[in-house]
């Protein structure tokens, strides 16, 4: 079938119209790997849809996806919706049998340390229902001195200039929590993430968080309160409770009898 052409000069390269409740007024079929209908407009609106009668101006249905946008521009949207009135810009639903209705997935999934973003909002979200995270701690972003790498589960402790650095003394009050994402356990919160000059790394102030513990100074026990120790950057077992006062980081949660380890702790700053 040969392409149509407008040769009128009115707006329309292709229109169609019906009374019909069950027909459509354009219908595009493939029975290949093409497009049903396709639309192209070198300075508009490829495909466009208006309904009076309060029914989907375009209403995509398909067994993998009912609708799909792409651009490759870095300041427009693949998919873009807006409302004027007090409904919604774009809505989605998920039915049955535990349907989603948004999903979003970053390119960079399942890697850790970069920047891509699967969602983003600029404005207020307002949820009426449960926030499920998969992250264990709530963590914040704070500025780190020192130029050595700082690995995850590392015990920190506030320094003069107001910035972290690892512990490096027994039963130190100036414990700030210890630097997330170490073993299994991510953070499901980060706060303070914002541009700065200084490094910046993510403490664990509440929650569950793998941290590097040193039983040569006592085996350590589940329940054990734990402190700063003379190992840089390693916590211990608080076993003097009045030198453990303001300087507790948390619990232990897995026992370590000897050696240096890394054991979940619950983050408890006393």
């Amino acid at each position: 079938m040969q392409p149509i052409k407008n040769l009128d000069p009115g707006p329309n390269a292709l229109s169609g119209s019906t009374d019909n409740g069950d027909a459509s007024g354009v219908f595009g079929e493939n029975d290949g790997s093409g497009n049903g209908v396709a639309g192209f407009s070198k300075d508009g609106i490829g495909v466009r849809g208006d309904s009076a009668n309060g029914f989907a101006a375009v209403h995509g249905h398909g067994a993998k996806n009912g609708m799909w946008g792409f651009t490759i521009s870095s300041t427009d949207s693949g998919v873009f919706g807006q409302n004027d009135g007090s409904g919604n810009g774009v809505s989605a639903f998920g039915g049955g049998n535990q349907g989603v209705g948004i999903f979003a997935q970053s390119s960079a999934k399942g890697s850790r340390g970069t920047n891509t973003i699967a969602g983003f909002f600029d404005g207020d979200v307002v949820v009426s229902g449960d926030v499920q995270l998969t992250g264990a701690d709530c963590a914040e972003n704070f500025d780190v001195s020192g130029t050595e790498t700082i690995l995850p589960g590392t015990v920190m402790v506030i320094n003069t200039e107001g910035s972290l650095q690892p512990s490096d003394q027994a039963y130190d009050k100036k414990v700030a929590g210890v630097v997330s994402g170490a073993g299994d356990y991510r953070p499901a919160i980060v706060l303070d993430k914002q541009r700065s000059q200084a490094s910046r790394l993510p403490v664990a102030l509440m929650g569950k968080v793998c941290c590097k513990v040193d039983a040569q100074y006592g085996g350590i026990e589940v329940g054990d309160l734990l402190t700063t120790s003379a190992t840089p950057g390693y916590a211990m077992k608080a076993d003097d409770p009045f030198r453990a006062f303001g300087a507790v980081i948390g619990k232990a949660l897995r026992p370590l009898k000897e050696g240096q380890g890394l054991i979940p702790i619950l983050i408890a700053l006393q």
